[in-house]
């Protein structure tokens, strides 16, 4: 299924965090891999918001790009058992690249 983002929104996967053990050596609980993900990788890009005179303002980031958002900011999807978020441009606080 392909997902197409309406206005300035943008399709997120989200980077998942490795449960287990850290570098150095201490074990994590499987609850510390449930806090929500504040980075991941650009699916889909929505065309852009209209401001108030009708231009379209066009998006920052662009598919491939691996982001940081605001924790709480996105909402989670599933498509085809795989999870993804859909933030606002507004809840992408940088590109790491």
């Amino acid at each position: 299924m392909k997902i197409n983002p309406l206005g300035d929104r943008v399709l997120i996967e989200p980077d998942k965090k490795e449960a287990g053990r850290t570098k150095s050596g201490i074990y994590l609980p499987e609850t510390a891999d449930k806090e929500r993900p504040e980075q991941g990788k650009v699916v889909a890009v929505g065309p852009g918001r209209v401001n108030d005179e009708g231009k379209r303002i066009l998006m920052h980031v662009k598919k491939g790009d691996t982001v940081l958002f605001t924790k709480y900011g996105p909402n989670e999807i599933k498509v085809d058992d795989k999870e993804y978020l859909i933030a606002r441009e507004e809840d992408i606080l940088a590109i790491i690249g």
